[in-house]
């Protein structure tokens, strides 16, 4: 993949993220300030994840047939107009149907996204570009709140016309600087968006092919990522009884750690240890974060167990959608937008799962965390072990 194509699809992925993170932390403010409740915002998170889940396998599967620029540019108009949305609105319902338009069209941004580094990669460069994809989201991400902190000091709305103004900066950018990365004779020659949008049979028949371990490990990532961020501010004000710049100080963290093992780390080990190694390793690590957790005593103590818990999960989603892409085929799109229809259950599972069991005992969402990382990791390595080829009996010295 050219150096040059590269930065400029990284540069736009940070930029309109950054945007979108602008717009989160002033979302309980503004549902408040129209008369919501906590349960509103709860739905409002939860609808992006499920429009996330309808759309983004269609979006990429036509991204096969079309191009991967499309797509990208669809993603970037759909969150200024979202944001646009969220700006004028003065009805809780005007909100619902601005993170609805966000979700179904924003979601064709990162399966296009992460096609266009699969076609420009080799095998052993592909787990690194999509740890390079992941740092930059991360970065924006990081960028994002405290900038729209800042912005809503003036007003509530000026962080979602910003967010615009940056989804429109990251348009512009795509669609003179990027050139498109699939061409006319590596793309599908059918399929239509009634046949790309996901159904249970479908389901089925990617979980039971060759990218059947990554789509697993992509949701369980995601998964245990949201269980962990849905409640750890919550957990660390129960139990240490943290002021708000001792959890602000444990986010900043904790999301400079995400970008920095994404963006760093993953090419790296990926090459010393292989996608199912580091996976293994990755899922172990993760569940031992969350025990590291439970036991801190302190805020280093604290800072530290979070840190690897982070810096562990942070290695799984990369890997997982290398091991997705590697067994694509042809059809990089339609398995990204797939794998991004498994990591939108985990976002929509996670959160509802995390807020439940917080509210049953403070440290179940933790215990349950490493339950679901220690069933997976042996559910993955009994399922590579079946999947391996056998050598036939004859080269293995068949006695007759």
């Amino acid at each position: 993949m050219k150096t040059r194509n590269l930065w400029i699809l990284l540069a736009g992925l940070v930029v309109v993220m950054m945007g979108y993170g602008i717009a989160m932390p002033v979302l309980p403010f503004f549902i408040e300030n129209l008369g919501g409740r906590g349960i509103h915002f709860g739905l409002l998170i939860a609808s992006y994840g499920i429009t996330q889940l309808l759309f983004a396998p269609a979006w990429g599967s036509l991204s096969d047939r079309y191009g991967r620029r499309p797509f990208l540019l669809l993603g970037m108009v759909g969150l200024g107009s979202a944001m646009l949305l969220f700006s004028l609105a003065d009805r809780l319902w005007m909100l619902y149907a601005a993170q609805v338009l966000s979700g179904s069209l924003s979601s064709a941004m990162l399966p296009a996204a992460q096609a266009y580094a699969a076609d420009r990669t080799g095998e052993e460069e592909r787990a690194a570009a999509m740890g390079r994809i992941g740092g930059a989201i991360g970065l924006g991400v990081i960028l994002g709140p405290g900038l729209g902190g800042l912005l809503a000091t003036a007003s509530l709305v000026t962080p979602f016309r910003v967010a615009a103004g940056l989804a429109g900066i990251t348009f512009l950018l795509v669609l003179f600087a990027l050139p498109e990365s699939l061409s006319p004779a590596h793309r599908r020659a059918h399929g239509n968006l009634r046949e790309s949008l996901p159904n249970l049979a479908g389901l089925r028949r990617a979980l039971g092919g060759p990218a059947s371990l990554g789509l697993v490990v992509a949701f369980v990532a995601i998964f245990a990522q949201t269980i962990f961020s849905s409640v750890y501010g919550l957990y660390a004000i129960a139990r240490f009884a943290y002021d708000p710049g001792q959890v602000g100080t444990l986010l900043t963290g904790m999301a400079a750690m995400y970008a920095l093992a994404q963006g760093v780390l993953v090419g790296p080990l990926t090459r010393r240890l292989g996608a199912r190694r580091l996976i293994a390793l990755a899922m172990a690590g993760n569940a031992g974060g969350f025990m590291l957790v439970l036991a801190s005593a302190s805020f280093a103590t604290t800072f530290s167990s979070m840190g690897i818990l982070v810096l562990c999960n942070a290695l799984l989603k990369p890997s997982a959608l290398a091991m997705v892409s590697r067994g694509a085929g042809g059809e990089q799109g339609q398995s990204m937008g797939v794998a991004e229809s498994c990591m939108s259950l985990g976002r929509i599972a996670g959160p509802l799962w995390g807020g439940f069991a917080f509210d049953i005992h403070a440290s179940l969402p933790f215990i349950s965390g490493i339950l679901v990382l220690v069933s997976a990791l042996l559910f993955t390595q009994i399922r590579h072990a079946l999947l391996r080829p056998r050598a036939p009996l004859g080269r293995a010295g068949h006695v007759g």
